[in-house]
């Protein structure tokens, strides 16, 4: 019993000091029969969204966050097939992606391709709706907005790698209902949905 309680603390600092290093820290510890992955997150905020998905699109697991604050939960990986993966931190203003591949039961992160995209921000305010996006963001953007009654194309637009995004668009004419807008940033999609 002793034994098992040393190792229980032993585990628990190890992932606290490794949490401290990083805002995205993955600790791999290892039991008798399976390899849990701990996914941890410095700050998240209730209405996020963590995913695990295929690099197909399938979703495989989803779950609403529902507190500020950090976040940590183990996974048990191992069973899913060989192939891609990656972990999905959905939040109203950005979304991390955190690629993982299971080869033979075995679980490797390349953190070399841990991504964090910050999406273009849509407000609304007396039929005028507002989009941009922080002028950190250089990497291409295109987006179609669309009248969600009947899907019809209302506007596209496309903006060039390091091109300022910052537009507005007069809805007072426009049929009222609920438009959306879709996103394409790094071969992802972003949906975000306004009522006029």
């Amino acid at each position: 019993m002793k034994n098992l309680a040393r190792k229980t603390v032993l585990v628990l600092t190890l992932m606290m000091s490794l949490t401290v290093l990083a805002s995205n820290a993955k600790v791999e510890t290892k039991d008798k029969n399976r390899k849990l992955t701990n996914v941890y997150f410095k700050n998240v905020e209730p209405g996020s969204q963590l995913i695990i998905k295929d690099l197909k699109g399938l979703i495989l697991y989803k779950e609403a966050i529902e507190n500020y604050g950090a976040y940590s939960k183990g996974f048990d990986l191992t069973n899913l097939p060989d192939g891609d993966y990656y972990f999905e931190l959905d939040s109203d203003l950005k979304l991390v992606v955190i690629p993982f591949k299971v080869e033979k039961n075995d679980v490797e992160f390349d953190k070399t391709s841990e991504s964090t995209i910050y999406k273009p921000l849509v407000k609304m305010n007396n039929n005028l709706v507002y989009v941009w996006r922080t002028p950190t963001e250089s990497t291409p953007l295109s987006y179609d907005i669309y009248y969600a009654e009947n899907n019809d194309l209302v506007h596209s637009e496309e903006f060039a790698e390091n091109e300022k995004v910052n537009k507005v668009y007069d809805f007072s004419t426009s049929v009222k209902g609920n438009y959306v807008f879709v996103f394409e940033i790094d071969g992802r999609k972003i949906k975000q949905t306004i009522k006029i």
